[in-house]
């Protein structure tokens, strides 16, 4: 599972994915002119809720890539015809139009933006539901790496035959295309690493969880694993604070909380919270983790584990006080292999 940030740094996976303008929807209602096509500045602002300056430097640093999908300056004749058709104001010397395209451009590269992050996140999550495609050519590489359907694929073969895959095939090929690549050498790096780490974990630890075995688990074999993969990615956890309530909000939840350290040595409190898949965290139980690892144990790195999912209110709580909510597809992520951004 690839995270929805790599859509900022890679345009050929961008481009990949440019055509899917039914996500701006999934997400948000889109308002558009009376043409029915065409988006201003200001409503695309509002769409990201956004200023609109921050929409106008995106502009200026993506100009080509942009006007690739759509994206128009309108000026002279070609501004008056426009003007008449939408009924803009008269004075209006010029006039940025976007297509529903440039639009989904811009969510792919607008960094402070709930909206923008929930629309990559459909994005990738739709990908990876998709049937996957071949890579055509080195230049435009594109390397979808669904550690799902790698730890499906371990469960059937067994860890040695999925690790003696992984060495020999996916490594090599990676390898090939870091070098080859100078646009992606980056994101490609960072899936190599992944690789590694899931090749290792094969090596020392056996397969992989899936969620299912995840789901499976009590609380005190989830918290064992949510303390692995801490440890795993380089923290050290010293004190353990377990939730005296059996039910958090009278949903079904329960919770622990590991303290300890990253790797580079920020304070760090782990909630962990097991629970039924369709049962969703919400701003109150978000609010209060916050208060706890921020004023009680002033961690500088927060995360809640939780095996159910996440509300968009809950997820930009969380963003705007500097807490990584793992929720149950980024848990499957980390699972597998693929170290979270706030632990690197």
């Amino acid at each position: 599972m690839v995270d929805e940030t790599v859509l900022l740094e890679s345009r050929a996976l961008r481009e990949s994915v440019a055509g899917r303008t039914e996500a701006l929807d999934k997400v948000k209602a889109l308002s558009v002119l009376p043409d029915g096509l065409h988006v201003t500045t200001r409503m695309v602002a509002d769409y990201f809720e956004v200023g609109v300056e921050a929409v106008k430097s995106l502009v200026k640093d993506h100009r080509e890539e942009l006007q690739a999908n759509g994206y128009r300056l309108l000026t002279g004749p070609a501004l008056r015809s426009f003007k008449d058709l939408c009924g803009l104001n008269p004075r209006t010397r010029s006039v940025g139009v976007f297509s529903r395209r440039a639009v989904l451009n811009v969510a792919m590269l607008l960094r402070d933006s709930v909206v923008a992050r929930q629309v990559r996140a459909y994005l990738l999550d739709a990908e990876r539901n998709a049937r996957p495609q071949p890579v055509d050519n080195v230049v435009r590489a594109r390397v979808d790496i669904d550690l799902a359907a790698l730890d499906d694929r371990i469960a059937r073969v067994g860890a040695e035959a999925a690790s003696r895959i992984i060495g020999r095939t996916v490594v090599p090929m990676l390898n090939h295309l870091v070098r080859a690549s100078g646009e992606q050498h980056r994101e490609l790096v960072d899936i190599r690493a992944d690789l590694d780490r899931v090749e290792r974990t094969l090596r020392e630890k056996g397969p992989v969880r899936t969620m299912t075995a995840v789901d499976a688990m009590d609380r005190r074999a989830f918290e064992d694993h949510v303390a692995g993969l801490c440890r795993r990615d380089g923290c050290t956890l010293t004190d353990t604070v377990t939730d005296t309530r059996t039910d958090t909000g009278g949903t079904g939840a329960s919770s622990t909380d590991l303290l300890g350290r990253t790797a580079d040595g920020r304070r760090l409190v782990v909630r962990c919270e097991h629970s039924a898949p369709d049962r969703t965290v919400r701003s109150g139980e978000m609010r209060e983790f916050i208060g706890t690892a921020k004023d009680g144990h002033r961690a500088e790195v927060a995360l809640l584990v939780t095996t159910s999912t996440v509300t968009p209110a809950a997820l930009d709580l969380a963003a705007r006080h500097g807490v990584t909510a793992v929720h149950r597809a980024l848990l499957e992520a980390w699972s597998t292999g693929t170290v979270l951004q706030a632990l690197r």
